[in-house]
């Protein structure tokens, strides 16, 4: 038997992995759902655990291109979209027990509590970005629309991570360092993509620049060192 490829063990070995991993948080919930340990509030408690889980696994689905990058493993992409669904999952569970907090439901209120509450605005604008991230996910989606108008949607994602770190540093405030911690691996994470995005643009400049230098410019072996550009 020939051996596996890098796509075929990510396929075969790796996803199967994350796949499970990603539910271990879920079924820690449901079990504590069920067998009372979820403390004395347990909306809050359901709330906060969702929230958590649900912007780490955003951070892995932003951290999976510099992987790429740093590791040259270009097969490791083909996790990103499942750890980025999960993640959305996580969040509309975070939404739902906000829901579910308000209960009886009424549109009014709840469209008054976004708009009076900072932290839930902007944890609420962060949500809505990530639902056109979400359906759009797909390869269909990716034919559609075209991969340079797809890659420009999907960078949306910068933008509710984002907004999920201020959500959450705004709602506990100056108690936890946590916030911080994932603000600081976002903004790295960005700095990176832009960083990235950079290089092939310089990279085409340096060439045109190659190309439209006149015949008679010094040669690599002349004494006068050539430009920098």
């Amino acid at each position: 038997m020939p051996p596996m490829t890098q796509a075929q063990f990510i396929r075969r070995a790796i996803k199967p992995a994350v796949f499970v991993g990603a539910l271990v948080p879920f079924a820690l919930l449901v079990r504590d759902a069920f067998g009372g340990g979820l403390g004395a509030n347990p909306v809050e408690e359901i709330t906060h655990r969702t929230g958590i889980t649900a912007l780490t696994l955003l951070v892995l689905t932003l951290a999976v291109t510099p992987l790429r990058a740093l590791t040259g493993i270009a097969s490791i992409v083909l996790l990103r979209r499942m750890v980025g669904l999960f993640a959305f999952f996580y969040v509309t569970l975070h939404f739902l027990t906000y829901l579910f907090d308000q209960y009886p439901l009424s549109l009014e209120t709840v469209v008054d509590d976004v708009a009076k509450r900072a932290y839930i605005t902007v944890g609420f604008a962060s949500f809505l970005l990530l639902i056109p991230l979400a359906l759009t996910s797909t390869k269909g989606w990716v034919k559609r629309l075209g991969g340079a108008r797809w890659q420009h949607l999907h960078r949306l994602v910068y933008v509710a991570a984002g907004g999920a770190v201020v959500h959450f540093l705004w709602k506990v405030k100056a108690e936890e360092a946590r916030p911080v911690v994932y603000g600081l691996i976002v903004v790295a994470l960005l700095g990176f993509r832009l960083w990235a995005l950079r290089r092939p643009r310089r990279a085409r400049s340096r060439r045109r620049s190659s190309v439209e230098q006149p015949s008679s410019a010094p040669s690599a072996s002349s004494e006068e060192p050539s430009p920098v550009r």
